[in-house]
C-alpha cells in the first residue's frame, strides 16, 4: 500500500470521507424517525432505531479512525518523497 501514489491515496481518502458523511446522514435520518416516535410511539421500532443509531455511530468512529491512520500514511509518504 505504501508504494501507492499519494494523489491516488488522497482520492481514496476522499471516498472515505464520503462514506463518513453518508453514515452521519443516516444518523440524522434515524434521529428524525426517533423524534417522530415521540408522537406515535412504537417500542419495537424505537428499539430497532436505537440499535441502528448505535451501529451507524460505531461506523462513523471506525471510518474516522481509518481516515486518520490512512492520512498519516499519506503524509509519511509525501514527507519521504
Amino acid at each position: 500500500m505504501d508504494s501507492q501514489n499519494p494523489e491516488q491515496m488522497r482520492a481514496t481518502l476522499s471516498k472515505l470521507e464520503d462514506i463518513r458523511n453518508s453514515q452521519e446522514s443516516i444518523i440524522d435520518k434515524i434521529n428524525h424517525v426517533i423524534t417522530d416516535l415521540f408522537e406515535n410511539p412504537d417500542k419495537e421500532l424505537e428499539k430497532a432505531m436505537n440499535a441502528a443509531h448505535q451501529k451507524a455511530s460505531d461506523n462513523v468512529d471506525e471510518v474516522r479512525e481509518a481516515m486518520e491512520n490512512y492520512e498519516m500514511k499519506i503524509n509519511k509518504i509525501e514527507n519521504q518523497g
